[in-house]
């Protein structure tokens, strides 16, 4: 005979249920609070100016996060969930091809870091474990929606695919630390920026394509080193 669930821990379940909903939407509540505390404020922003800026008390801020920390690393999952990933997710299904997708994918990436200064160096300028666990996840979700697009499309070619992944991974860490360098230290324009990292990954891309991404291909050939044009071998 089946055992039935006693009446009472349905109602239980349900109230825990609900409890657990509630605390998720007041969570993302006050995280959207304070990326607007942050924006106003600045990324020095203290606990005591963020429940202000919300219009309650820090108890109720240290209710819902364990610490500042906990709530960087909230503000951090929020930035990425809501607005990072879902504008790269955009970007790598366009409708373009070759540098312009290539640019394009990259100019995404710098133009939403570089919208959000402020949140930016909030984020940053904490170094917690668990925020930097954020960080990497994200990096690792884009990382792989590239390598997806990579791989589909040099299938669609007839090339080698065995090096998506590595291409990938290398692209966007690359991309995410130059982003950093320079918003920690902005020495040239973002749409510069933009192209000498394009640049970059155009000409890598051009030399996977020459062999089909075929690492064989690859060993085989010879790499001389590369001609300067008559301009600079005169100076």
């Amino acid at each position: 005979m089946a055992q039935q669930t006693p009446p009472g821990a349905i109602k239980t379940d349900g109230r825990k249920r609900r409890w657990h909903q509630h605390k998720v939407e007041r969570r993302n509540e006050l995280v959207d609070g304070t990326l607007v505390a942050i924006r106003r404020r600045g990324s020095n922003v203290s606990m005591d100016e963020i429940a202000a800026e919300i219009g309650v008390s820090k108890t109720v801020l240290y209710r819902y996060f364990v610490d500042k920390n906990d709530l960087t690393t909230a503000v951090m999952m929020r930035f990425a969930q809501t607005t990072l990933i879902p504008n790269m997710a955009a970007a790598l299904s366009a409708n373009l091809q070759g540098y312009d997708l290539t640019r394009e994918i990259i100019r995404v990436y710098v133009e939403t870091v570089a919208a959000e200064p402020e949140p930016y160096r909030f984020v940053m300028a904490n170094n917690s474990a668990s925020k930097n666990k954020v960080i990497a996840n994200s990096e690792e979700i884009i990382a792989r929606m590239l390598a997806v697009m990579l791989r589909r499309r040099m299938a669609e070619a007839g090339m080698d695919t065995r090096g998506v992944e590595p291409w990938a991974f290398h692209t966007v860490g690359g991309v995410q630390l130059a982003t950093h360098s320079w918003m920690s230290n902005p020495r040239m324009s973002a749409d510069d920026l933009i192209d000498y990292l394009t640049m970059l990954s155009w000409n890598a891309l051009c030399g996977i394509v020459e062999v089909g991404g075929s690492l064989e291909k690859f060993r085989e050939m010879a790499h001389p080193s590369p001609i300067l044009p008559p301009q600079l071998l005169n100076r």
